[in-house]
C-alpha cells in the first residue's frame, strides 16, 4: 500500500466518510476536527517511523491526503539528507 492509500485510510476510519479526494482540505469540509490532527500526527510518526516537530505543526503540512503524502515524503527525504529542512 503507497503512503496515500495508507493515508487515507487512515483518515476514513476515523471520519466516517465513504471517500475521501487526495486534493480534499479534510478540516474546512468538516471530515475531522483538531482533536484528531494530535491522532494523525501519532499515526504518521509511528506509521512513517519519522518525527514531527513542532515546526512541522502548520495546518498547510496537514490539510488534504496530497499535503500529508508530501509531508511525509519531505521529512524522510530530510532524515536521509537528501533534503534541507524548512
Amino acid at each position: 500500500m503507497d503512503k496515500k492509500a495508507k493515508i487515507r485510510s487512515f483518515i476514513l476510519r476515523a471520519s466516517k466518510q465513504k471517500n475521501i479526494e487526495d486534493h480534499d482540505d479534510i478540516f474546512a469540509r468538516g471530515y475531522v476536527n483538531s482533536l484528531f490532527a494530535m491522532q494523525l500526527v501519532m499515526y504518521l510518526e509511528n506509521e512513517f517511523s519519522l518525527q514531527v516537530e513542532n515546526d512541522d505543526l502548520e495546518l498547510e503540512n496537514f490539510q488534504s491526503i496530497d499535503a500529508i503524502a508530501q509531508f511525509v515524503e519531505r521529512k524522510q527525504l530530510t532524515a536521509l539528507g537528501l533534503e534541507e529542512t524548512r
